[in-house]
């Protein structure tokens, strides 16, 4: 079984259990893109990949960028791996991860990463990484923004909110580290306006 058809197995046995309890509702599907992208919502909740995956439906499977700790889990790790969610200790440069990320996007797949790199409560200011953008200039794939409403309702739909893919641009031929955190203040300005709209 191929990574994709395991993922779309997980998919379809997970998601009756998770809809019942978390339904989702999802805004703006009509922007996702064809082919690879860096999908980059904000991060509150242990449950933030669920929510995308299913605002993204079956025919748009994503890879994921999971801490490694998850992926240490006995049998979890295991079934996780097998749907193409990979591993990334952020104590350290995991150049494996990267590596990991950047062959998923050159191969054409659609690249789910939390900026954010932790669940940040509301209102916490948290920085940012550059890893989204590094990955996204490196392959020349777009960053896409998607908001999660923090606060997760049970029995009552949860909104998800898919912006619009935007290509980052800079001046040479690798961007800079000062561009890469300008492309990464912008990607995080996109995902706060989609908040900001869907009040």
């Amino acid at each position: 079984m191929s990574t994709e058809q395991f993922y779309r197995f997980l998919y379809l046995v997970v998601w009756p259990f998770f809809n019942l309890f978390h339904p989702v509702r999802t805004v703006g599907r009509e922007h996702i893109p064809e082919g690879a992208a860096v999908i980059c919502p904000n991060h509150t909740a242990l449950s933030d990949p669920f929510f995308v995956a299913f605002a993204f439906q079956k025919k748009n499977p994503l890879r994921v960028m999971a801490k490694i700790q998850l992926m240490r889990v006995p049998v979890i790790g295991w079934l996780l791996g097998k749907a193409g969610i990979f591993g990334v200790d952020r104590g350290h440069a995991d150049m494996h991860a990267a590596k990991t990320a950047l062959r998923c996007l050159k191969e054409g797949h659609k690249l789910l990463i939390f900026p954010e790199g932790t669940r940040v409560e509301e209102g916490e200011n948290v920085d940012a990484k550059a890893g989204a953008a590094m990955f996204a200039t490196r392959t020349g794939v777009p960053l896409h923004p998607v908001y999660i409403q923090p606060e997760k309702r049970l029995f009552r739909s949860n909104l998800v909110v898919i912006g619009e893919p935007f290509q980052p641009t800079f001046q040479v031929r690798k961007p800079t580290a000062d561009e890469l955190d300008e492309i990464t203040h912008e990607l995080m300005n996109r995902v706060h306006k989609l908040e900001e709209a869907a009040k």
